[in-house]
């Protein structure tokens, strides 16, 4: 695997019968990285690691020199305060409004005065595109939409790093480039570090600072996004010419006209 600037994120498979996944990462800051992959490959449990949600059988997660493997339950938990994690449905609570669902964090882990949690709120809300859209439950949103409400709610908490689990599964392909042009624009402008599963070959080259790809449980290939498209490794170069199989668009997803995405 290569290890550009000097930094590295690798993962190794079973060795024999025994289970040994091996997960880790260091020195990656204020980066969109892209893992990319065929389904089932791994990708979502990598990252399932990387907040520790999983611990691996043998081997560290290093987040910022700590290895959280060994770490107990409330030092884990002071680690994760660093993280938010976008997933591929959003994880809105139905039974609250989009306003309650981006607040819901802030309740739950600050002593935040309402004033304060009302202009934090209204403040992600206009970031993502969702102005005057608060009031709006889950139900009555379309899937872009629930996308930009789940990336308010992880930002709302001002994390060092989101990661992104397929955040455009289910979106039609100008939808899908909606949202990831949005994260990036949003990485940028509060400057987290972006992990991101994801599946749109080609449209990763364009957003992402690096890209690497998961096989049968290895990161086989890790590099800048440009030089990534120049692999020599056979396996990669074929996954990259030929892409995933492409998912079908839910009934309510595709964008129509006038509608918000």
């Amino acid at each position: 695997m290569k290890t550009p600037l000097g930094q590295e994120f690798a993962a190794t498979k079973a060795a024999g019968a025994a289970s040994t996944p091996v997960i880790r990462l260091r020195g990656v800051e204020k980066k969109v990285t892209t893992v990319i992959g065929k389904s089932g490959g791994g990708k979502s449990v990598l990252l399932k690691h990387m907040i520790g949600l999983l611990k691996p059988d043998r081997g560290q997660v290093l987040v910022d020199e700590v290895d959280i493997t060994r770490l107990g339950s409330h030092e884990l938990n002071e680690v994760r305060k660093k993280f938010a994690m976008l997933f591929q449905s959003a994880a809105l609570f139905d039974s609250l409004n989009v306003f309650e669902n981006v607040a819901f964090p802030l309740r739950e882990k600050t002593k935040m005065k309402e004033a304060e949690i009302e202009r934090k709120v209204l403040e992600m809300l206009e970031a993502v595109g969702l102005t005057g859209m608060g009031h709006k439950f889950p139900a009555e949103l379309s899937g872009g939409m629930r996308k930009r409400a789940g990336l308010a709610r992880a930002l709302v908490m001002g994390p060092e790093i989101i990661l992104f689990d397929e955040p455009t599964t289910g979106l039609d392909p100008l939808l899908a480039r909606t949202i990831n042009d949005l994260i990036v624009e949003t990485q940028r402008k509060f400057g987290f570090t972006a992990v991101m599963v994801s599946h749109e070959i080609p449209e990763i080259f364009g957003i992402s600072d690096y890209v690497a790809m998961l096989l049968d449980g290895v990161i086989v290939e890790m590099a800048p996004s440009e030089e990534f498209q120049r692999t020599r490794h056979p396996a990669v170069r074929e996954f990259i010419a030929v892409g995933p199989r492409p998912e079908v668009v839910t009934s309510g997803e595709s964008r129509r006209p006038g509608t918000h995405a």
